[in-house]
């Protein structure tokens, strides 16, 4: 099994860098693989509808190749589980892991399908659960579980050392990386017992409503 980690924030040794860094401990403990990828500053160009991506042609990719977000993709097919995390800013995820997450989505979504993830937010007060609402809404849509934990996955610190003193924050992490590794487990177990996940419906696309 194999979990990817992704760092939203433009500082590689940053607070959201000590959270994941958290839920790192718990994979090594398990013995599970793990990437993490560092966004880094750079620039992420944003997703502009224009249909010519893995949506519609069935590729899992983005006519964008920016060496990133098809990167990313093509890491994903590999994985069995997904940690997304984010600085908050003003009440909202970082405008690079929005971008990030509108294109890998919608162009790659079926790399995603059925594997478990969960988002962790760091900021230093408030604006948190916004943020981890915006993230968790692209796993739900992919058919994601959405691995929970004692408390919303969320840590507060202006610096990594403050968030260190964070222990709740930094627990709540711990146990959120414990219930993904269970989830992955769980579904592991499940594909040898030959349960396959379900075939949903798809193809109905309903615009307005009239009454």
């Amino acid at each position: 099994m194999k979990v990817l980690l992704i760092n939203g924030s433009a500082k590689p040794q940053g607070c959201t860098a000590r959270a994941l860094q958290e839920v790192v401990c718990i994979l090594e403990e398990k013995g599970v693989e793990y990437e993490i990828v560092n966004l880094g500053g750079a620039p992420v160009r944003d997703c502009i509808g224009c249909n010519k991506c893995g949506a519609v042609l069935k590729n899992n990719t983005c006519i964008f190749d920016d060496d990133i977000v098809n990167t990313l993709i093509a890491k994903a097919k590999d994985c069995d589980g997904f940690v997304f995390g984010t600085p908050v800013y003003y009440a909202h995820p970082s405008g690079r892991v929005l971008s990030l997450l509108d294109r890998m989505f919608y162009a790659g979504g079926r790399v995603f399908k059925h594997k478990p993830a969960f988002a962790v937010a760091s900021a230093r007060r408030a604006g948190t659960t916004a943020s981890l609402d915006v993230i968790n809404k692209y796993f739900t849509i992919a058919q994601m579980p959405v691995a929970s934990s004692s408390y919303w996955t969320m840590v507060h610190g202006n610096t990594p050392q403050e968030v260190e003193e964070d222990k709740e924050g930094l627990m709540t992490l711990r146990n959120a990386a414990r219930n993904l590794v269970w989830l992955m487990e769980c579904i592991q177990a499940g594909k040898e017992k030959g349960i396959e996940p379900p075939k949903n419906e798809s193809g109905i696309r309903t615009n307005f409503v009239r009454a």
